[in-house]
């Protein structure tokens, strides 16, 4: 059965059981506590937790999921993927216990000839939550165990194993529940005997039922927590892995190996001439391929780009990865534009947007193997440098710092580290190296915690919310009487709050308008009983729920009556800007084509960003063009409008939605003109484009791979810099007193005077600089058994210092001769050291002898054998280090004698 066949029997199943069936969140879903949607159950949170109320008694879905904790045991295992897919059914106070495993049991093992998956009855094992583990359960989830002896599970086949196994909670405060899960027995060729309690490669768990009953105050760890009471209702939360069901259906004895995925092996298989199935190490890495193509591409779908930071680190992580182990398995040439349409034919029947979204893809995903392929490149140099340092110094072991520095810093692959270091015939000191790499993954881990410990500040926000949202009326009013409904301080809900304290306040409604979509939040003043209250900003820490910051001028009390008035002239230029973003938008995708979507923006009264997908920077002619384009539409004035319609329906008729958020089954779809620009968006915006006044392009710039940034001006914003622009080309004509069409010429010809006097005064001072040369071989020493070149040239440092020391080297012919010379300012002697071949071949290292020439003037620097530079803080230390030189080369005769 293939996978994809496998999903749509689930949500056919649960449909015809009343089940609503919901489309996947993006793998972006707006969650400021997790990088990527990990689990099925992320899109319901807050149905689960109460916070906001379910649409629906019922749901299913299958949900897009990527985790990467375990990355590096990808390829190893049968059960560890990057990218999955989550089946799931879900009940929100509606049925529970009994009717969730009657209709886990009904569909697992129904035969496929009549709808389900016709797993053997007598293959299935299941686990409850055991007895003593939990104080409301003394003798474990008897209700469940039952509840399977009813459905048919033999009673030998029924595990009871402690929190950690069989009991659910999301790591923070809010709903928790005993568990039970459902394996399959793969048979005695795959492992022990004995359940899921022996072995868990043999019997592979495939789903997840969760049971929530409590509410969790506090949570320590997995096993450890603290219950505030029952839920308000019982929920049913579910997870079945679609891959570890498709490999048990279809066969095969890994997820990498099902028919969503093998054929991206078979491709590095063909295109590496490997045969997989023949050696382990070259099937782990086309394993690792496997999973990390289709993972690339589902993140890239989705909208994240490779990059330094958070998501786009990851993806990036996981191309390089791809490349890295086709590179390992003898593939030198690029392999992105190969694999990643294989995984797109795959996918897109599943998911289409990835049709949709595939030029900008293969751009981004191209771009970043070509940055790659040079990061190698310069870290295939800088090995071979250190394996060059590491021979000389006698030692057969590289280093596990400079290989942690390769790895880190210059994203060189410690694989590729250890095979090139064998290679040269040297071993990498790995136990230095993976100490190192802990403690990264340490300072990671702790990172995360951090901002994992973000979730339980919003535990005050969260439980207002609980009370009902806050509507927002300033699409129409910007004047609102209303009641206070909650303070919180310092992250806590309290009833009042001191006059002098800055604090949050929920009111009943609002005509503010909270930052989101990239709109900048609104300003004003709410009026309290005999003071003014300054909004200082105003968010939604959870969603429904806003809150303004405010400094109180007053004592202030949940129950107040107030009036909440937004500053009318500041909402005018954020109406502005944001309904200029909407033109900049569909400008560039009219221009520069449909892949120029939306990665991000931002936008305040008078300024906006706008960046957008795109492999190469715009042209400046493309640039005019674009500007002209917005200020057209501003002149013709469109309308703008904002509808209410159906999700689906928007998306039908073009609108553009923004990657990663979430959006209610009814959406508001913003208009300007029709068809020219549709997007779904809940800003506030301008009657009409020609409110919108001016538009100046700032500049255009790349701020990742595959994404560039915009900037604009709106407004009187943009009418103040192009007046002041103006006033500079007056004022720059003026002093050169040409016409103002004629200044572009000149000052491209005073720019090439200039150039062409600098290379003259550079030319001269290199003259003078090299006519030292013939002064400082007329004082030409012995030392030893080498000429010492050896002096002060006050004054000159850098390249002409540099240049000084080749050319008297160079003078010094076939002789064995050393060139001593220190320079730069008073107070940062700066010295160099150079070594003619005859001299290197005696035993006269030019950076071994600066790095004790240095010392004496208190200084550092490094070189190779023929040359060296460095620079010190001490100029008393002068004659010093021209005596050490002299000195160490003399000692070189006394050795040889």
């Amino acid at each position: 059965m293939r996978t994809a066949e496998i999903g749509q029997r689930f949500l056919d199943f649960f449909e015809k059981k009343g089940h609503t069936v919901v489309p996947s969140a993006s793998l972006l879903y707006n969650d400021p506590t997790l990088l990527f949607v990990n689990a099925g159950m992320v899109p319901f949170k807050h149905y689960l937790m109460g916070v906001e109320p379910s649409p629906w008694k019922r749901a299913t879905s299958i949900q897009k999921c990527v985790r990467t904790l375990d990355i590096e045991e990808v390829g190893k295992t049968t059960r560890h993927g990057t990218f999955f897919q989550m089946l799931g059914n879900f009940s929100f106070g509606d049925y529970f216990k009994k009717e969730a495993i009657s209709y886990a049991w009904e569909l697992v093992t129904t035969p496929q000839d009549q709808g389900g998956f016709g797993f053997d009855p007598e293959s299935i094992w299941v686990t409850v939550l055991g007895p003593g583990f939990h104080p409301d359960y003394p003798e474990g989830d008897i209700e469940a165990k039952e509840t399977w002896l009813k459905v048919g599970v033999a009673e030998d086949h029924i595990q009871g194993r402690s929190l950690k196994d069989n009991y659910w909670h999301m790591g923070i405060p809010g709903p928790g529940g005993p568990c039970s899960e459902i394996y399959i027995d793969r048979g005695p060729e795959y492992g022990r005997e004995g359940g899921p309690e022996a072995d868990e490669d043999r019997y592979l768990e495939i789903w997840n039922l969760v049971f929530e009953t409590e509410d969790l105050s506090v949570v320590r760890a997995k096993d450890d927590f603290d219950i505030a009471g029952p839920l308000k209702s019982l929920n049913i939360d579910t997870g079945a892995g679609l891959e570890r069901i498709a490999l048990l259906l279809q066969g095969v004895d890994n997820m990498y190996e099902i028919d969503q995925v093998y054929p991206v092996i078979a491709k590095a298989a063909e295109l590496s001439g490997k045969r997989y199935g023949a050696d382990h190490a070259d099937d782990v890495r086309m394993r690792v391929v496997a999973d990390h193509v289709r993972s690339a591409l589902m993140l890239m779908t989705d909208g994240v780009t490779p990059g330094n930071e958070a998501r786009g680190y990851v993806l990036r992580r996981l191309l390089r990865r791809v490349v890295r182990a086709m590179k390992l398995l003898g593939v030198d040439e690029p392999v992105l534009p190969a694999l990643l349409p294989v995984s797109r034919d795959l996918m897109s029947s599943t998911f289409p947007d990835i049709l949709v979204q595939w030029d900008r893809v293969i751009d981004a995903a191209t771009a970043e193997e070509e940055t790659f392929r040079r990061t190698l490149s310069a870290g295939t140099t800088m090995l071979d440098t250190a394996v060059e340092a590491t021979k000389s110094a006698g030692s057969r072991t590289l280093s596990g710092e400079k290989a942690f520095q390769l790895h880190d810093t210059y994203g060189f692959p410690i694989d590729l580290t250890l095979e090139m270091a064998a290679e040269q015939g040297l071993d990498v000191d790995r136990e230095t190296f993976t100490t190192l790499m802990a403690q990264q993954k340490q300072r990671a881990k702790a990172d995360a915690r951090a901002k994992k410990g973000l979730i339980t500040d919003t535990e005050a926000y969260t439980q207002l919310r609980t009370k009902g949202e806050t509507p927002f009326l300033g699409y129409t009013d910007l004047s609102v009487p209303t009641t206070v409904t909650g303070i919180i301080s310092d992250g806590v809900s309290v009833t009042s709050a001191p006059s002098g304290s800055v604090v949050e306040v929920v009111l009943a409604e609002t005509p503010f308008y909270a930052e989101m979509g990239g709109q900048d939040s609104d300003t004003g003043i709410i009026k309290a009983s005999g003071f003014d209250l300054e909004v200082l900003d105003v968010q939604r820490p959870v969603p429904g729920l806003v809150v303004h910051k405010v400094r109180l001028d007053g004592d202030l009390a949940v129950g107040d009556a107030v009036d909440a008035e937004v500053d009318p002239v500041n909402r005018f230029g954020a109406c502005q800007a944001h309904t200029a973003t909407h033109v900049i938008h569909a400008a560039l995708r009219e221009l520069v084509g449909p892949t120029a979507t939306q990665a991000g923006s931002y936008n305040k009264p008078g300024y906006l960003r706008f960046d957008f997908s795109a492999r190469e920077g715009l042209s400046p002619q493309l640039r005019t063009e674009i500007e002209e384009r917005c200020n057209e539409a501003i002149h013709d004035d469109f309308e703008v409008s904002d509808t209410q319609m159906p999700l689906e329906e928007a998306k039908a008729m073009g609108a553009m939605a923004m990657f990663g958020e979430k959006y209610p089954p009814i959406v508001r779809m913003v208009e300007l003109n029709g068809p020219w620009s549709r997007e779904l968006c809940g800003g506030t915006h301008v009657a009409s484009t020609g409110r919108i006044g001016l538009l100046e392009l700032l500049g255009e710039q790349s701020v990742g791979s595959g994404t560039r940034r915009v900037e604009a001006l709106v407004s009187t914003d943009a009418f103040h810099q192009m007046a002041a622009e103006r006033a500079l080309v007056n004022e720059l004509t003026g002093i050169l007193k040409v016409q103002p069409d004629q200044l572009t010429d000149r000052v491209a010809k005073l720019v090439a005077e200039l150039k062409e006097a600098d290379r003259k005064l550079a030319a001269a001072r290199s003259r003078e600089v090299l006519g030292r040369a013939e002064s400082l071989l007329a004082k030409v020493v012995a030392a030893g058994p080498f000429d010492l070149v050896a002096g002060k040239v006050p004054g000159v440092s850098g390249s002409d210092l540099r240049s000084l020391a080749t050319e008297v080297r160079t003078r010094l012919g076939d002789r064995p001769g050393v060139v001593v010379l220190i320079g730069g300012p008073s107070d940062k002697p700066a010295i160099i050291v150079a070594a003619t071949a005859a001299a290197r071949a005696l035993g006269a290292r030019a950076g071994a002898l600066l790095r004790s020439a240095v010392a004496p003037i208190n200084g550092r620097g490094g070189g190779k054998d023929d040359m060296a530079q460095g620079a010190g803080t001490d100029a008393s230390g002068i004659e010093a280090a021209l005596r050490l030189v002299a000195s160490q080369l003399s000692a070189r005769l006394s050795a040889e004698d």
